[in-house]
């Protein structure tokens, strides 16, 4: 596909509200960000989905992107917090590396009508921090956990 027409196609990206509909796509999409993002989580896809169901249920709003009727990604993100709390950002394995990311977060936050967005980034994951920090995102606050006493 020539550049100019792959550029045309990037630009088509929509941002769809998720509903409970897209429970099973959510979970099978977040499990990959679980095992890309080397997540300690070990939930399998039916956990997933019950949680993901309970999340869109409450506080939370899930969004898709998409283009030319193909999933590209999706995000999680937490609408009773301020600044608005993303909690899942995700673009599909064969997507990255095109721009899709960095086009789905703009227009995602031109959606919500906000400038202001906190979320976290696991420690080892470099790939994320510099997306982030490319965004313009900036450190604020270390989240530390301890394991176990015996170390």
């Amino acid at each position: 596909m020539p550049v100019r027409s792959f550029l045309m196609k990037r630009h088509n990206l929509t941002i769809q509200l998720c509903t409970t509909d897209d429970v099973e796509l959510l979970a099978v999409l977040n499990k990959q960000l679980i095992e890309d993002e080397k997540h300690d989580n070990t939930m399998d896809i039916e956990q997933l989905k019950a949680r993901m169901k309970h999340f869109i249920e409450t506080d939370y709003r899930a969004y898709k992107f998409v283009v030319s009727d193909e999933v590209r990604g999706y995000a999680l993100v937490n609408h009773s917090r301020s600044p608005l709390y993303l909690r899942h950002f995700f673009i599909c394995r064969k997507d990255r590396r095109n721009g899709y990311g960095k086009l789905a977060f703009v227009k995602l936050t031109e959606c919500l009508n906000t400038k202001e967005m906190d979320l976290e980034v696991m420690h080892w994951n470099e790939a994320a921090h510099h997306f982030w920090k490319s965004l313009g995102f900036k450190e604020r606050s270390v989240y530390m956990r301890l394991e176990s006493l015996d170390k």
